[in-house]
């Protein structure tokens, strides 16, 4: 029998750091034409073993329904909640899959997922019967900040970077492991992600798998990553030269 996959996307939050000139919730920039929030949708509706796609924004979110138009296989709930982990809680509880139910979690603001990089994670985690997450292993030094009131920042500490990887999106694990360790571990300061709350709950040997991912699938946070991912698209419709 073929397993369940369903998607969940939360984008109730407002991306402050972002800077979007316009007021306009990050989700919701303008990226090559069309919204950011679109561009992830179908990222996700490129495997067709995704037979859904729950898109959970805030409840007086008005600019969601034009961002998601003529979408296939695609849900739009206004569940959203204060926090991105209260969010997926509210996506999770208002989708009401079976416990044993594949349920992968992505960002509105990782836009470029790559299609062969959504396989690979969804291979793993069905042949090993296991969550896992996609990430990309640390390839630089790392510094660790010292504490400081104002002024720059400066190096207290070099980190070791061995074993060390940078999580992405998506998160997949079945409905029922994951609903079950974000209500343990609600208003927990750790759980800065699915995978770290299911991280707390599990039994040895059952933490999520890491994925390789890929560059394309970074999350815009800043400005200048905006436009990054603007150069990114103009790359990919460029046509090849002959």
């Amino acid at each position: 029998m073929s397993a369940s996959l369903t998607a969940l996307v939360p984008a109730a939050g407002v991306g402050v750091r972002a800077g979007s000139p316009d007021g306009l919730p990050k989700q919701y920039r303008d990226l090559g034409g069309e919204p950011m929030l679109r561009h992830a949708v179908r990222a996700l509706l490129a495997d067709s073993r995704i037979a859904q796609v729950r898109v959970a924004v805030a409840p007086g979110d008005s600019w969601a329904d034009a961002a998601l138009a003529g979408l296939p296989r695609t849900v739009l709930r206004r569940c959203g909640g204060p926090t991105r982990a209260e969010t997926v809680r509210a996506a999770l509880r208002d989708a009401d899959l079976a416990a044993g139910a594949w349920v992968l979690v992505h960002d509105a603001a990782r836009p470029g997922l790559p299609a062969d990089a959504l396989a690979r994670l969804i291979d793993a985690c069905l042949a090993q019967d296991r969550g896992g997450l996609l990430a990309l292993p640390v390839a630089d030094t790392v510094k660790q900040a010292g504490e400081a009131s104002c002024g720059p920042a400066w190096v207290d500490r070099t980190l070791p970077r061995d074993g060390l990887w940078l999580a992405q999106t998506p998160q997949m694990f079945r409905a029922g492991e994951l609903q079950a360790a974000l209500d343990a571990r609600a208003g927990d300061p750790r759980v800065t992600d699915e995978a770290s709350a299911v991280e707390l709950a599990c039994p040895p040997g059952r933490a999520p798998l890491l994925v390789r991912g890929a560059r394309a699938n970074d999350k815009l946070t800043w400005p200048e990553d905006f436009d990054w991912f603007e150069g990114l698209l103009a790359a990919r419709r460029e046509p090849r030269s002959r």
